[in-house]
């Protein structure tokens, strides 16, 4: 999976429009569009940034830059959140995960 395609993962995984994630995190939508479909071959590192730091988004920082998660401290993957940010529990086994 392409980073690109990691950053729609996680935008829909929150319910969110590319209105509204491109809102957040001050990126264009026309950028985000791009990048959510890989017409940007290098997605810079300032962006990567300001996902990994946002509050709302910060559950996804390993699986983002690694593919890797660690439920046991609060590092998810999309999947494991289906319900979007107010569901912290994977409830497919009843463990905590954010």
């Amino acid at each position: 999976m392409s980073v690109g395609e990691k950053i729609r993962a996680i935008r829909e995984s929150e319910g969110l429009t590319r209105d509204e994630f491109g809102a957040l995190l001050d990126i264009p939508i026309g950028t985000l569009k791009r990048y959510e479909t890989n017409r940007i071959g290098s997605i810079g590192g300032e962006v990567l940034m300001k996902i990994a730091q946002h509050p709302r988004f910060t559950k996804y920082t390993m699986w983002l830059m690694t593919g890797g998660i660690a439920p046991e401290i609060g590092q998810i993957s999309p999947d494991l959140s289906p319900d979007g940010p107010s569901n912290t529990s994977d409830h497919r086994e009843g463990r905590k995960v954010g």
